[in-house]
């Protein structure tokens, strides 16, 4: 892959068009002189590494597969240390070991993790008592700290964004192929949650099922390579154009633009203008391509957007993440996959249910009910076995830390301990014990 942009992308026509929720930085030429050193960067990932998620996606699509995505709300770059990020990566690999062997197909495996440092906000500004600032919009443009300082955008963020997902990558790609990522060690990590947590003890039925599969294996003497390491790709919202036009670069093999920010981008559902920016920048690219799809979306938008970001029809090209809200999955969700699977495409359909389920505490903190989450995942099955068609993954935001932002669960959580650990930089995640519990669920749902 050749290190430099390709010289056409460099006034691409994505400028031209007006892009949703960018910084307004004070210095431009700051900003250019960021970017122009972003051009020159070593990629942080590989267009074969995209190419592979494409094929294992295209699984996904086609039935054959079940995506796992996973991660913070937003990054920070305090946070960028090995215990974070280990922990993270092991409550993903719990929740895949239990998925696989329920769905009995393989698990993809994504992270919201290394580029996840940005955020859309509905608001502009930000007001406490009498005093308005600029919202935080992420760690990548400007600072949580309420002062108008921090709240300035800052372009030598976007270095940092850089740097912080370099380190995150490395860390991630030596805890998946060293030998942490063993499925055995999974395993007894799941058991260690089923025989010690409350909520874990509804599951022992099924932690006993793999345990008997594992302890078979091995007296079979199988002990195949894929035991000990595993595939885990890195996603983000392509939110600051900046930065990812910045990071595109040509493959040499075919002459092909790709995002090397990440192997998976996705266009949020504050961005996905057909006229705009976001959606013109990801059709350029090859990376496989997620939009969010929030209750709104009408099936003449969801088919536009396949025409214009898979006019090939690919499998694993594109992956349409539906954030409805438990109340409104059944009713908005029907007639988009119907009219989609109508037309021939194969996208990959996953529910995030985290975003439509968002309410604000008396306390003033913003959560989420897990029994919200739990039934818009039960609704996103519901509609895809009415149809006959594949309920392809989940996206889910979470923390392997014991954080207190959700309410519920097994291990329940109350409004009134939501201060004991709040310790998001934007929205609130699953904490661990949270995200096995759905885990095990979703394992009965796709069982069922």
């Amino acid at each position: 892959m050749s290190v430099n942009p390709d010289s056409s992308h460099r006034t691409p026509a994505w400028r031209d068009l007006p892009a949703a929720q960018q910084p307004d930085y004070p210095d431009t030429d700051a900003l250019r002189a960021v970017v122009a050193d972003l051009e020159s960067y070593p990629p942080l990932v590989f267009a074969g590494e995209c190419d592979q998620l494409r094929a294992r996606l295209g699984a996904v699509a086609r039935g054959e597969a079940f995506l796992l995505q996973g991660g913070d709300c937003a990054e920070a770059f305090d946070q960028v240390g090995a215990d974070q990020i280990r922990a993270k990566l092991k409550t993903l690999l719990q929740m895949s070991a239990v998925l696989q062997y329920a769905a009995a197909v393989p698990v993809v495996k994504v992270g919201r993790i290394a580029g996840q440092y940005s955020k859309p906000r509905s608001k502009p500004t930000e007001t406490r008592d009498g005093v308005t600032l600029p919202s935080y919009r992420g760690d990548s443009v400007n600072g949580a700290e309420f002062t108008e300082e921090a709240r300035v955008p800052d372009p030598e963020r976007l270095r940092r964004m850089y740097h912080a997902s370099a380190s995150t990558l490395n860390l991630v790609r030596g805890f998946t192929t060293g030998g942490y990522a063993d499925l055995r060690q999974v395993h007894a990590w799941n058991q260690d949650f089923v025989r010690n947590s409350a909520a874990g003890r509804r599951y022992e039925a099924l932690a006993r099922e793999i345990d008997n599969a594992l302890n078979f294996m091995r007296a079979c003497g199988a002990d195949p390579a894929e035991f000990h390491s595993v595939e885990f790709y890195s996603s983000h919202e392509a939110l600051l154009l900046d930065y990812e036009g910045a990071l595109t670069r040509t493959d040499s093999r075919t002459g092909q633009l790709y995002d090397v920010s990440g192997h998976m981008v996705w266009i949020g559902e504050r961005t996905r203008q057909l006229d705009g920016a976001h959606v013109a920048f990801a059709a350029g690219i090859r990376n496989p391509i997620g939009v969010k799809l929030g209750p709104t979306t009408s099936p003449e938008e969801a088919l536009a957007l396949i025409d214009r970001l898979d006019p090939e029809r690919e499998p694993g090209r594109l992956t349409f993440i539906t954030r409805m809200g438990a109340d409104k999955i059944r009713d908005r969700l029907p007639t988009l996959v119907e009219k989609v699977t109508a037309s021939g495409a194969q996208v990959a359909w996953v529910c995030d249910p985290m975003h439509g389920n968002t309410f604000e505490a008396a306390s003033g903190h913003k959560t989420r009910r897990f029994d919200d989450v739990l039934d818009e995942v039960k609704g996103f099955f519901e509609v895809h076995k009415g149809l006959g068609t594949h309920p392809g993954g989940i996206h889910v935001e979470l923390t392997g830390d014991d954080v207190t932002e959700c309410v519920g669960g097994g291990d329940e959580i109350f409004v009134d301990d939501l201060h004991q650990r709040y310790e998001t930089a934007c929205d609130p995640r699953l904490n661990r014990s949270q995200s096995l519990d759905l885990a095990f669920l979703v394992a009965e749902m796709y069982r069922a």
